[in-house]
Parts: structure tokens; sequence; C-alpha cells
């Protein structure tokens, strides 16, 4: 499953951000990104980052703490609270620290070096979770178990912060009447990931119908190798990237923020739309951290299973994200946006129905499909206002 992008509204214009010395794209450049192999490179990035969020998110990382618990004869409401907590603060973190990021990034003018260095933070610490600890003898009640979260934490920290960077590049790519479809090409090839992500750990990455160490180490690979087009191929204006963190003072991106914040009011709908995104991404977050964890200790399915279940829900999920595209630029982001979220209520109540596992696979079919249509139309809608 797709985790939500954590768009950051870039308020302040091209104008603006050009006091920072950009140069401006050319208009070969500008045919070369939004040519099939810019869009291409750009969208791999989805792929890419999303063999992350299901392999470690929504599927690797909870049932490596529930197993970790097992193991110490804890339960598993108490494995489900550490699970939380871990998520929650790395999400606060990227709370605190985006915005004045995202303010930086828009006086420098550049988003490349931005996405890079995070997805770089994603990377190794995935990689990290595998490559240190049972193995190597820490001990199950301290090291291992707490560095693995603590490590989790900073690698979900840079995925979420790397979505800021590689959302914003979105009108790079498209014009105002093909940033729907372009939008669900990327959820698409996302969902692709996750079958990619899928079926490499189920080859390599199980012993004994259970998920190993080496999954992380996996997920971790082809993260780097599928993210590496976005940065060679697609061009952006050329901005003060060296001096990027050091000439431009974070006192004058808090400034930015400031101002923001009071020109805010002056796009209609825009606090109404962030308050509503606040309330709906909630949820969604909820049913991604725990799907595999529902699917397994409430539903009844096997780890195994419940990853087969995952995919089949996953292609659904990638033919109603090219839908939700083309659905995006007929009748607008909004529209779309509300039909998802309709979608969205139905196979929450059905969810909470009845455990039975022909209606999960229902909602999964609706929440997959529901999901790949709130990011089509989310970062349209964001980028609209």
């Amino acid at each position: 499953m797709l985790p939500p992008p954590c768009i950051i509204p870039r308020m302040v214009s091209d104008a603006v951000a050009g006091g920072a010395g950009l140069v401006a794209l050319s208009p070969a450049d500008e045919a070369h990104n939004r040519s099939r192999l810019g869009v291409s490179s750009w969208a791999l990035y989805d792929l890419a980052n999303t063999i992350f969020s299901f392999n470690i998110i929504s599927y690797l990382a909870p049932l490596w703490v529930l197993a970790l618990y097992e193991r110490l004869g804890r339960g598993q409401g108490e494995a489900n609270l550490v699970w939380g907590v871990a998520v929650g603060i790395s999400m606060l973190l990227n709370a605190l620290v985006s915005p004045v990021m995202g303010a930086v990034s828009d006086r420098a003018g550049v988003r490349k070096p931005f996405l890079f260095f995070f997805t770089v933070l994603c990377i190794l610490p995935t990689a990290g979770v595998g490559l240190v600890g049972d193995p190597l003898g820490f001990d199950v009640l301290g090291i291992y178990f707490w560095w693995g979260l603590a490590v989790f934490a900073v690698a979900n920290f840079g995925y979420q912060a790397a979505l800021i960077y590689y959302d914003s590049m979105l009108p790079e790519v498209s014009t105002a009447e093909t940033r729907g479809r372009v939008s669900g090409i990327g959820v698409g090839l996302g969902y692709v990931g996750t079958i990619v992500g899928a079926v490499a750990v189920r080859a390599l990455g199980f012993h004994d119908g259970k998920p190993t160490e080496f999954g992380f180490v996996l997920t971790a690979v082809l993260f780097a190798i599928i993210a590496v087009p976005v940065f060679l191929v697609v061009r952006e204006r050329r901005g003060r990237t060296a001096t990027a963190l050091t000439e431009i003072d974070l006192r004058g991106s808090w400034a930015q923020i400031a101002r923001t914040a009071r020109h805010a009011s002056e796009f209609h709908g825009l606090l109404r739309f962030l308050v509503a995104r606040l309330l709906y991404t909630d949820p969604i977050n909820t049913v991604i951290q725990f799907m595999a964890v529902f699917a397994t200790a409430a539903v009844g399915y096997s780890d195994a299973d419940a990853q087969t279940v995952l995919v089949l829900v996953t292609v659904v999920a990638i033919v109603m994200s090219f839908v939700w595209g083309f659905v995006v630029d007929r009748v607008g982001p909004k529209r779309t946006l509300s039909t998802v979220l309709l979608l969205w209520c139905v196979a929450l109540l059905l969810a909470a129905s009845t455990l039975d596992k022909t209606v999960f696979l229902l909602v999964g079919g609706l929440a997959g499909a529901a999901l790949g249509g709130t990011w089509v139309s989310d970062r349209v809608f964001m980028l609209r206002l």
C-alpha cells in the first residue's frame, strides 16, 4: 500500500524564489522533462519509494516487532503500541523539520539535492536494520530491538521528508492540462513497486514462512537502484545548490513560513483543505501502518497469505490509479477527491462490520482503489490551490 505524500504547499512564487539567483530552464529542457523519458524517470521514484513503504511500513517492520515480542512472551497489544509510538515519533520529527526545510528549498530554488539527501537518509538506515542485530549476537531485550526501532524511525523520517521534494517536482514534468495523468502514472507505478518489492522479499527474504532481516537490506538496494533515473534524467533550474544550507539563513526560511501562513487566507479554500487533509490522512496512515497486523492478528491470515492478499489488492490499485488520473484531468481534483473519500468511508465501515476473509478482500480492493485516488487527486489539488 502507498503511504501519503507529505506535500508542503509551495506558496512562494517563482518570482520570489528567483531571488536565489536561479537560471530558468530552457524550452529544450522543459520539453525534455515532459517527454516520455522525463515523465518515466520522475515516476520511477514513486515505484522505488513504494517498495520501501510496502515492504517496510506496511509489512516487514510491524511483523518484525510482533515476532520479537512473541519471542519475549509479550502481548500483541504492547507490540502494536510500541510500533505506533515509533511511527509517531518519526512523523512528529518530520512535522517539525519539514516546513523549514521546504522553505530552504524554495529559497535555494532547487529540489534534487534535498531529494537525494533524504532518500539516502531512508536507504542507509533501512539496510542498517538488516545488517546489525540478532546475527551479531545483540541482546533481543535491549540493544537489538531498540536499535531497530530507532533506525526505522530515522528511515521513515527520511522517506516522508523526501516526498516533499519529489511531489514539488511534478510541475517540472507536466503541464496544468496533464498534471492529473502524470500524477496517476506515478501512483500507478508506485503500486507496481508494491508487487516488485513483495515478490523480491518473498523469494529472498523469507525463512520457514517468516520474513527475515535480509528483507530490509533487499528493500534498501531496490530503492537505491530504481531511484537513480530521477536524479540523472530530470533537469531543474540551476540555483544556489552548494550554498543552500549555508548562505541561505534559517532565520529567513522561518520568516518565509510566517509569510506563507499570513498569506494563506488569500488562497480561497486552502486553510479548509489543510484542515480536512489532516483529518483524512490520519485514518489512512493508520490503515497503512497496521494493515498487515490486522490481516494476520484479526482476520486470521498467515504472514505469507497476508502478503499475497495485499499484492492481489494492489493490482486493483494499479489500474485505478491510472483511471483516477484521467478523472482528475476531466472533472478536477476537488470532485475526484470527494468521491475517493466517500469510497474510503464505505471501505472502513465494511472493515468495522466483520472479520470475514472474503469481506476483507472486498475491503482491500476498495481501500486500494481509494488510496491511489487519494494521492492522484491530493497533490494536484494542492498545486492548484
